[in-house]
């Protein structure tokens, strides 16, 4: 053991790399924590290392996934595919204004994945299976080793291999078949489309025929009824003698029709009448000027009257300007003017006597007319009684012949809709044989992609997996997992360079990058909080030749050059080697102090170096442990 001390359980310990490849693997003051619950994290570069040692597990996994996937991809058969493009109409092309049989109305997302599995039903697949003969059986069937076989098994390879797709947003719907052969996948792709709009042609047709039929079932049936029920109204007619009940009913409905405009009229000027006579009473009661009335007022005698008075009035007033009430003209205007007035009050009385007589005359037409109309209702009313039965025979006759009229003309259009061949969709693209240079499968770029990618994620996964069962210690990352200490500095390997020169390196300055990473290693003792003010400090390894009087003397020496007084202690009393690094006789030193035959003044050898003592073993032990627990170095 080398510079000496008990190290308490607090005391941070230090890592080095003495011997292996990884200089610069790690950085000084890697990881944290503390002595002996310090959580230790990888670094990229610790993932890059992983990788770069396993280099030739990840080329070889992927060699073999690439290569598995490029004969995988070289041995699959071709398969080519053809797609025919077909258009569902949103209304049935219109030839003739009548209704179809059918509804075929587009109106919805429902109706549109209606269609859609019309297309991809049984039924059409049977059909297109029975349409494939002779020789486009023949080629259907070749990819499949077999030179015949029965519709089941031609139907069951279509329903596998064909696909219908409806385009989003579209009224279009794309049928795709994938075959060996590029032709034959053409010619079903084009079969299934035509089928489609054959199969709409043959339901229209079939539904329309059935239609005809039973519509002309209900007519015989309408007909009949309609016989029978002119029948009845004939006999109905003979028995009550009501052969012109119509004409009889349409003269009584049009007197009706008079009285009742007569008996508005009459209403209408009782109430005018009335209206006019309240306001001559009115204006009488309340001792106002009748003239204010308008129909009063209009009266031409009324209005000449009052035009005069006025005048007369306007010229007495003239006349008393230049002459006195007395005077004989005034006087004659008075009298004039007075004789007037009286003129057009017996004028507004006759005018309001005619009112009243007006009155009385509208009151008098008024109730004439009402019992000329009461008298038409009676005798309309009994009209109307005899006549129900006939009427309701009539009624129901005439609806009976609306309905075999309707029926009638509705066999007829189902009759000319079934012979006129209209279509629900219509085939836009016809599928066309697909390039020979571009099969669908197998997709050659995507499996290599495939390939490629499965085989660099695979090969990096065997590679982690690799590295995750390897328990050897071989990075600082390692020695962490395994001491539980943090690593406070790296020191990289020195080949061909005899042992003194070796230890004294930061001295001789003989390789200056070992320099740097004891200078970096005194810099991060001195900075951590654990070790900036320990004294002693215990250099040890797990087995020999690891570099611990290497690790010593250059750290010790490191220390003395910042003017620090050290002393180096070679407590490996099994193999000393201190005294070899410096040069030094091993005659008397630490196991001498232990037996208390010297002390410490007469076996160390002070300024070695400056500031730099050093005490050496003093020989060999057999029992070195048994030696220094019995020595006063407790």
């Amino acid at each position: 053991m080398d510079p000496a001390s008990k190290k308490s359980p607090d005391t941070p310990g230090y890592g080095y790399n003495y011997g292996g490849n990884y200089s610069g693997y790690s950085a000084v003051g890697y990881g944290y924590g503390e002595g002996g619950g310090g959580t230790v994290q990888r670094s990229f570069q610790d993932y890059l290392l992983i990788l770069r040692e396993r280099i030739w597990y990840i080329i070889v996994v992927f060699l073999v996934v690439f290569s598995s996937s490029l004969v995988y991809t070289l041995s699959l058969t071709k398969i080519y595919q053809s797609t025919a493009t077909v258009q569902i109409f949103r209304r049935d092309p219109t030839v003739m204004q009548v209704q179809q049989v059918i509804d075929n109305d587009i109106r919805g997302a429902e109706d549109l994945n209606t269609q859609l599995k019309v297309m991809e039903s049984n039924t059409i697949i049977q059909k297109v299976a029975e349409r494939i003969t002779g020789e486009d059986r023949a080629a259907f069937l070749a990819p499949y080793e077999k030179t015949s076989a029965d519709t089941a098994f031609v139907a069951e390879t279509l329903f596998k291999n064909r696909k219908v797709q409806l385009q989003r947003l579209t009224l279009i719907i794309t049928v795709s078949y994938e075959h060996p052969d590029r032709f034959v996948a053409a010619k079903v792709a084009n079969l299934f489309a035509d089928e489609y709009l054959q199969h709409n042609t043959r339901l229209r047709a079939d539904d329309a025929a059935r239609a005809f039929d039973d519509l002309k079932n209900t007519t015989d049936d309408q007909r009949k009824r309609v016989d029978e029920l002119q029948r009845k109204l004939q006999d109905y007619k003979e028995k009550n003698n009501q052969v012109s009940l119509d004409q009889r009913k349409d003269i009584v409905s049009d007197t009706l029709k008079a009285l009742n405009a007569q008996v508005n009229t009459t209403s209408i000027v009782l109430t005018s009448a009335e209206l006019r006579l309240n306001q001559v009473r009115e204006h009488r009661t309340k001792g106002e000027d009748l003239t204010d009335l308008p129909f009063i007022a209009s009266q031409p005698l009324i209005t000449q009257l009052t035009s005069q008075v006025a005048a007369q009035k306007i010229a007495i007033a003239q006349l008393r300007e230049r002459y006195k009430d007395k005077h004989p003209k005034v006087a004659d205007a008075v009298s004039s003017l007075n004789q007037t007035q009286r003129e057009l009050t017996k004028a507004i009385n006759d005018a309001c006597d005619q009112v009243d007589s007006d009155y009385q005359l509208a009151v008098r037409n008024s109730q004439r007319a009402q019992e000329d109309l009461a008298k038409q209702k009676t005798e309309s009313l009994e009209l109307d009684r005899n006549g129900l039965e006939y009427t309701s025979l009539e009624r129901e006759l005439h609806t009976n012949e609306q309905i075999l009229q309707s029926i009638a003309s509705r066999a007829r259009e189902t009759s000319m809709t079934g012979n006129i061949k209209t279509e629900n969709a219509r085939i836009v693209d016809h599928a066309a044989p697909a390039p020979e240079t571009k099969p669908i499968t197998p997709n050659v770029p995507l499996n290599l992609g495939l390939g490629v990618a499965g085989g660099l994620g695979l090969g990096l996964a065997f590679a982690f997996f690799v590295a995750f069962i390897d328990d050897r210690v071989k990075s600082s990352f390692d020695i962490e997992g395994v001491v539980g200490l943090p690593l406070i500095g790296i020191i990289p390997q020195i080949k061909r360079m005899d042992a003194a020169d070796k230890a004294q390196i930061v001295v001789n300055n003989a390789d200056r990058q070992v320099a740097e990473a004891f200078l970096t290693l005194h810099s991060s003792l001195r900075l951590k909080d654990e070790s900036k003010n320990a004294k002693c400090i215990l250099t040890t390894s797990t087995i020999p030749g690891e570099g611990k009087s290497f690790t010593t003397t250059n750290l010790a020496l490191t220390f003395a050059a910042h003017g620090e007084r050290v002393v180096v202690v070679d407590c490996d009393l099994r193999k000393p080697n201190i005294h070899k690094s410096f040069r030094l006789e091993n005659l008397k030193g630490l196991i001498d102090i232990c037996a208390g035959t010297s002390t410490i003044d007469e076996v160390v050898s002070r300024n070695v170096q400056p500031n730099l003592d050093v005490i050496v073993a003093g020989g060999r032990a057999k029992n070195p442990t048994q030696i220094l627990n019995r020595s006063r170095l407790h």
